[in-house]
């Protein structure tokens, strides 16, 4: 078992191995097992293939959630069991929520929300840091040959930066802050360019966000102020600091989460008339048209790719704020 300097006293990350699987588990001093996932009734289990490590994961590991189990959600996988022969062997992403199909927010379109709900490697179900994991069939997507695993790997996190877009209207013209230039702040820019914004990078490495083309400031030199800021600090400064960074009657999108809590002063909010939108999980569709048509290529976020059994290494390479997106290679 071990811990890391970015763990908090008293949690762990460990290596897990039985003759079936092997898995990185979150456990806080708990043995847990991780025998061969059994699918429940309308599920199919994969062999994990690519795996990426976000900030959530991080977040997971320090306490957020109290999640206990397998990490990681974001995955390119392939179908070995299944109910549907044609589905048997297939290359797959997977979107996360595991809804129960039948409550209010389901039938509205809104699985995302559904209180039933268990979400990959987040809330009630391991996640794809392991050989095999299990989602329903009806979360699958297949993937075209044209788009490879590395490119896949991150159809959930761009899904994410996407669904600003399914939420709210923002006009061209309007000047736009990513707060924030880690792993989700990049791609998060990368989406707005992609879609004729202009944009900036605000962050405590701007040199990462110019090395893959995107217009970039230190932190601490920002002074203008933004019709739109999106908040990918991961940190419970970001709220405050982009409210500094926003004009009257501008718009605040909250898109990351941090295990601590932090007192808000909600003042400002009142007193410019921001209006807050905070923004979680995408549909996949509008981020795999995006990759499909050229218009976005996440590779340049790789940072390093690592094997399962290197897992340990590989989250204290994401920890790593020098990096971007760190890869674990699982088969």
């Amino acid at each position: 078992m071990k811990t890391a300097g970015w763990l908090p006293r008293g949690f762990f990350v460990s290596m897990r191995f039985n003759p079936n699987m092997r898995a990185i588990v979150i456990d806080n001093g708990v043995s847990l097992r991780t025998d061969y996932p059994k699918p429940a009734p309308g599920e199919v289990i994969m062999r994990v293939r690519l795996a990426g490590i976000c900030g959530t994961d991080l977040e997971l590991a320090r306490g957020y959630m109290s999640y206990r189990g397998i990490p990681g959600h974001e995955f390119v996988g392939e179908v070995v069991e299944t109910q549907k022969p044609a589905l048997r062997g297939r290359r797959v992403v997977g979107e996360i929520n595991a809804a129960c199909g039948a409550c209010q927010a389901c039938i509205d379109g809104l699985g995302r929300h559904c209180r039933k709900r268990t979400v990959l490697g987040i809330l009630g179900r391991d996640g794809a840091f392991a050989d095999y994991l299990r989602l329903p069939e009806r979360n699958l997507i297949s993937l075209p040959d044209s788009i490879t695993d590395e490119i896949a790997v991150f159809l959930e996190p761009l899904a994410a930066a996407y669904e600003i877009f399914e939420q709210i209207k923002i006009p061209r013209n309007q000047r736009v802050l990513i707060l924030g230039d880690g792993r989700l702040g990049a791609l998060v820019a990368m989406a707005f360019k992609a879609e004729s914004y202009a944009v900036t990078v605000g962050g405590h490495h701007p040199e990462k966000a110019e090395r893959i083309g995107l217009a970039a400031q230190h932190e601490k030199d920002l002074n203008d102020r933004y019709d739109v800021v999106v908040d990918c600090t991961g940190s419970n400064a970001g709220f405050t600091r982009a409210l500094e960074l926003i004009r009257p009657r501008g718009t605040l999108i909250l898109k990351s989460t941090a295990a601590a809590s932090a007192a808000l002063n909600l003042a400002p909010v009142v007193i410019n008339e921001i209006t807050v939108l905070g923004s979680r999980c995408g549909r996949f569709a509008p981020a795999l048209d995006a990759m499909a048509s050229g218009k976005i290529d996440p590779r340049p976020l790789i940072s390093a790719t690592f094997p399962l059994d290197d897992g340990l290494h590989a989250l204290d390479e994401a920890a790593r704020t020098s990096n971007f997106k760190i890869l674990l290679k699982v088969s």
